[in-house]
């Protein structure tokens, strides 16, 4: 094998310099080094390392192919400290066992796919990851991950509120819809449906109002019920619901007010209706139960009076104290005062003409009647969505009303017919 020595090679003309002819191999021997000063492309080759990783951490160096084996535990891989832009990585399930024992990334100081929170995990039995650093901006970018999925979603905080519609009314006032205030962190993409249940029909024999909720992929779901419908002087009593119904009296053995919270859950969605009383041609309406109190039972001290529908509850997610979810009012049979309507929305209850219906998009329940006119219907519920300004994506359907900069810092939705919201 001939020799040269020299100290410098140089293109004869131009800048072009090639070593060798193509299908040669170009050996740097063992102990030298090959410095580069300038620009090297072409020589970012990935070494894939004999030694298979089986403990539970592991630091890996730039541009090295790892094997790792997780059978017998997860493993903690730490990603390359200072890389360099166009530095690799790849690393993969020796033993299919990730499904099992996960690989979790520590960052080392970089970001991953921008992020630097949450923790990337890979859990899919087989997978090999192939990662490429861009930079600081973004970091490590997965170039190939089976799906190549963002491994560090991100999310936000979302608050709720989500009122079923109210029970219409009968003799007794129909309960208010359930209510329900919920804060959850939601995944960013993540698709929000939202139900709005409209009111029950007052009459005899009366509606419930129907459900309202929010529901979807990384959300808990949150049901609320309808209120129950008032029940009547002929026996009927009460529904249950979100918000109790009232009765009217049966005398001399009245039915129960309907039950509030029904199915029951924690917080209560509301409280139970009245009961109704007096004698046959003196009868009284109960009131239906509301979010935050329960109906009035009727009364005949001072004439009849009807039972006051229980309030409702106050929220200021739209930026001020609104109050929904009120009771119906009972009604009344002989001249005297029918029951009021709850805070909050309740339809007030009446003798001879209509009940009042309750609110729509309160979940206000309807007002009961006793003689003659026709009880009110519940009113329909609503769904309540806020976000922070900066992270509210624009991407609805149903047609909910939006307002931004509420409290300075949020975007509330409002929707008062079924829709969704894509976080």
């Amino acid at each position: 094998m001939s020799e040269v020595k020299v100290n410098k090679v140089s293109p004869r003309s131009g800048t072009g310099l090639q070593l060798g002819d193509s299908g040669d191999t170009i050996t740097i021997p063992s102990g030298a080094t090959l410095a580069n000063a300038g620009t090297a492309t072409g020589f970012a080759a990935i070494d894939w390392q004999s030694t298979i990783v089986t403990g539970a951490t592991h630091t890996a160096s730039a541009n090295q192919g790892i094997w790792i084996n997780t059978t017998s535990n997860a493993c903690n891989l730490t990603l390359p400290g200072s890389p360099s832009v166009g530095d690799q990585l790849i690393f993969s399930d020796f033993a299919r066992t990730w499904a099992s024992n996960a690989v979790t990334l520590t960052l080392n100081g970089s970001k991953y796919q921008g992020n630097t929170s949450p923790i990337p995990v890979y859990d899919t039995a087989g997978e090999t990851v192939h990662i490429v650093y861009s930079g600081s901006t973004q970091g490590w970018i997965p170039i190939n991950d089976g799906a190549v999925a963002l491994e560090t979603p991100q999310n936000y905080s979302i608050d709720f509120l989500v009122i079923a519609g109210g029970g219409g009314g009968n003799s007794g006032g129909g309960g208010a819809g359930g209510y329900r205030e919920s804060t959850q962190t939601i995944d960013i993409g993540s698709a929000i449906t939202v139900t709005v249940g409209d009111g029950g029909a007052g009459g005899s024999p009366s509606s419930p109002g129907s459900n309202s909720s929010v529901s979807g992929p990384s959300v808990t779901t949150i049901t609320s019920a309808g209120g129950g419908g008032g029940g009547s002087e002929a026996g009927t009593a009460g529904g249950s619901g979100g918000g109790g119904g009232g009765v009217g009296e049966t005398s001399p053995n009245p039915n129960a007010g309907g039950a509030g919270n029904t199915p029951s859950t924690t917080p209560s969605q509301g409280n139970d209706g009245g009961i109704g009383n007096g004698v046959p041609s003196q009868r009284t309406g109960g009131g239906g139960g509301g979010a935050g109190a329960g109906g009035a039972n009727g009364n005949t001290s001072g004439g009849t009076v009807g039972g006051a529908g229980g309030d409702g509850t106050a929220s200021a997610i739209t930026g001020s104290s609104v109050t929904r979810a009120g009771g119906g009012g009972g009604g009344n049979q002989a001249p005297g005062t029918p029951g009021a309507g709850g805070a909050g929305g309740g339809g007030a209850g009446n003798r001879a003409d209509d009940g009042v219906a309750g609110t729509a998009n309160t979940g206000g329940g309807g007002g009961g009647v006793l003689s003659g006119g026709n009880a009110g219907a519940g009113g329909k519920g609503v769904v309540i969505i806020s976000v922070p300004d900066g992270n509210y994506s624009g991407t609805t359907t149903g047609s909910p009303t939006v307002v931004t900069g509420v409290g300075g810092t949020k975007t509330v939705m409002t929707f008062t017919g079924s829709g969704s919201y894509t976080a």
